[in-house]
């Protein structure tokens, strides 16, 4: 990075390491949700079935969007390992700050982003 945008290292990785507990926290809350949904017709009736099959598969979905991000994070944490963080992963360009700050995971700048 040159020298006008030095990005401080310790703090994006102490932002990702904290959105990566977080996410993992939500995955083992989340998890009774993500369950296969009983079919017995004694125990929850029809309509009950559809809104607990209907929230299951949401929360699969969120699941999935979660374990996205989470290799999102992996991948940045191992571009800052590298010491390759902070610079784009198509030109070489340096990545601004504010783009880091509002997603630390991305690797890439924005005219790279931007076309593809």
């Amino acid at each position: 990075m040159s020298d006008g945008d030095d990005i401080d290292t310790g703090h994006f990785e102490r932002l990702l390491r904290a959105r990566k507990a977080e996410l993992q926290a939500l995955s083992d809350a989340g998890q009774e949700r993500r369950r296969p949904v009983e079919l017995d017709q004694q125990k929850v009736g029809r309509l009950s079935r559809m809104d607990a099959l209907q929230e299951q598969a949401m929360a699969q979905a969120t699941e999935q969007r979660r374990r996205q991000e989470l290799t999102r994070i992996d991948a940045a944490l191992a571009r800052l390992a590298e010491g390759e963080y902070g610079y784009c992963a198509v030109c070489g360009d340096d990545i601004p700050r504010a783009r880091l700050q509002l997603d630390p995971t991305t690797p890439r700048c924005v005219d790279c982003a931007g076309r593809g």
